[in-house]
């Protein structure tokens, strides 16, 4: 018998719509091209490494540097931290160990790339061009993020290619999701203002759609 108090890993038909409208802005669909580094962002789930394996088989980089520390909406999961966990997933499946760089400081997007450039620099790595591979919905703040922190690297962007329904199953939480996909659409507008990112082109129906998704109550991301 189902758990009443287990989270509902279904999205809401009700809010269906606005929250696919979210999930498609933050796609940037790039065409993804051999670049000089990768780099390997941090989250709740090991999705991003096993971006990282993917690509680096099919020869896009000849190194990565797995960036995240403990924090605690993940420590649960990667208790020795994000990117640790993520380079032994590296290795574990076939990409050699002198190919994988360690950040394990990085408490968010901002310090992921700052300190990610740090890291490829102490290796004597100055790329001109870095394949970010993060979550999905994260896609469009970490390009944003790097072009405003690095604006003289050319920057693709990778993630998992999911619909919103298969993500949400992995994650088993549908209301954690969209509160994670409202706040990273509130952070693209909040972030240029003050400086942390470059500007976004943000269309009116994905204004409309993150309005209706904030008056629904999927704000548990938003930033106060």
């Amino acid at each position: 018998m189902p758990d009443p108090a287990a989270p509902d890993a279904r999205v809401p038909e009700r809010v269906r719509a606005d929250a696919e409208t979210l999930w498609e802005y933050h796609d940037l669909r790039h065409d993804l091209r051999p670049c000089d580094a990768g780099i390997g962002l941090g989250g709740r789930d090991l999705g991003v490494a096993v971006v990282a394996v993917d690509l680096f088989r099919r020869r896009l980089f000849p190194c990565v540097v797995f960036t995240g520390g403990r924090t605690p909406a993940t420590v649960h999961r990667f208790p020795r931290g994000e990117a640790v966990h993520y380079r032994e997933y590296a290795i574990a499946n076939g990409v050699p160990a002198g190919s994988v760089l360690l950040e394990p400081r990085a408490t968010n997007t901002m310090q992921n790339i700052a300190f990610a450039r740090e890291v490829l620099a102490a290796h004597h790595i100055r790329p001109r061009s870095v394949l970010i591979m993060c979550r999905p919905y994260q896609q469009r703040r970490a390009y944003a993020t790097c072009k405003k922190l690095w604006p003289e690297v050319e920057v693709v962007c990778a993630a998992r290619r999911l619909s919103l329904d298969a993500y949400v199953e992995g994650i088993g939480d549908a209301k954690r999701v969209i509160d994670m996909i409202v706040g990273d659409t509130q952070r693209i507008d909040l972030y240029a203002e003050r400086g942390y990112a470059v500007p976004q082109e943000m269309p009116a129906p994905v204004r409309a759609a993150y309005g209706r998704l904030v008056a629904a109550g999927y704000t548990g991301r938003l930033t106060r």
